[in-house]
């Protein structure tokens, strides 16, 4: 079945930057939009970038400028660069993917465990 791994969240100072990953393994046809999502104690999980099978790219206000979602198609990877942190970025990001089993089934959604990213203040 479907598995993500998410890993390079970490601890950093404000201002400093960060790479996330994130790899789609598992027996299926294709991966379609994929993208970043975190969340915090007591909040509702928020979008933070996506990107389309076709490589458009959306972002969350708080985060234009600063980061940049990218995706390896022949990896089945989507990654999100983080620069210029602030206290605000802490939060778990989870990793979130789309994908069809068959050229023909419906797509699914599936997401990883995520990955802790904390920025001092």
């Amino acid at each position: 079945q479907v598995h993500l791994v998410e890993s390079g969240g970490g601890l950093v100072q404000p201002g400093g930057s960060l790479r996330l990953s994130c790899a789609a393994s598992g027996n299926f046809f294709s991966v379609y939009d994929m993208g970043w999502y975190r969340q915090v104690s007591g909040t509702q999980r928020e979008l933070v970038a996506t990107i389309t099978g076709g490589g458009t790219v959306n972002y969350a206000e708080s985060v234009k400028g600063r980061f940049a979602v990218s995706r390896d198609n022949a990896k089945n990877m989507v990654f999100l660069q983080m620069n210029d942190l602030k206290p605000e970025d802490t939060a778990l990001y989870f990793c979130n993917v789309h994908l069809i089993y068959s050229p023909i089934s419906a797509q699914y959604e599936y997401w990883g465990q995520g990955t802790q990213v904390t920025v001092s203040s």
